[in-house]
């Protein structure tokens, strides 16, 4: 559950300067669920909902797990300094069933030119267990819709993968397709593995 400052603080971007704010929503599906190289669902759906104002911005995504419903709530700053673009911000995702437990982490991203790094510092609660930390760290180079990734994590978790994809949009329909490498820190099985991943999304202007 958020905390009270993180509720008060959504609140607050929310109420402040409506009238000048972007609101919009999302629908998507994906052929396979990844999520940060690891698997999570055999096809999924999703939506969300954003706001943005002013740099800041704060939203909420869920997606089908099979065993319930993936959560996600999140918000943040992010603004440019000339050609460099930097983000701060927080994401929290809870689950409605048994599928997995709480992650809090604060985001840090810096993009200059074709690359951007993206860093989440983070904590699992891990069910009954104890409590474990991670950071999750990713290198991304993009060009014309074609982008390649190298990410993975360190502290109480450990694994990387790399991605090689491409993301167009046609009409108002965004199209992707991604071909994904874990290693077998990641693919839950002991083996390294690999996936061919297709999207679709349709995003919508609330304003």
């Amino acid at each position: 559950m958020l905390s009270r400052f993180t509720a008060v603080l959504i609140a607050t971007l929310l109420t402040a300067g409506v009238a000048h704010a972007d609101f919009s929503a999302n629908l998507g599906f994906a052929s396979d669920y990844y999520y940060r190289g690891i698997f999570q669902a055999d096809s999924s759906a999703s939506g969300g909902l954003d706001y943005e104002q002013g740099g800041f911005y704060a939203g909420t995504w869920a997606a089908d797990v099979k065993d319930g419903l993936e959560v996600d709530g999140y918000f943040g700053y992010g603004a440019d300094v000339g050609d460099f673009a930097y983000s701060v911000g927080y994401t929290g995702y809870f689950y409605t069933g048994d599928f997995d437990d709480t992650y809090q982490e604060i985001n840090l991203g810096g993009s200059f030119g074709l690359l951007s790094l993206d860093l989440a510092i983070g904590e699992y609660e891990n069910f009954t267990g104890p409590t474990q930390d991670y950071t999750y760290y990713a290198l991304t180079v993009e060009k014309d819709g074609f982008y390649g990734k190298y990410a993975g994590f360190s502290q109480d978790f450990e694994g990387d993968y790399v991605e090689l994809g491409y993301g167009t949009t046609v009409g108002e329909v965004e199209l992707g397709v991604t071909l994904l490498f874990n290693d077998k820190n990641l693919s839950g099985d002991g083996q390294s593995d690999e996936a061919l991943i297709f999207t679709i999304g349709k995003s919508f202007d609330l304003n």
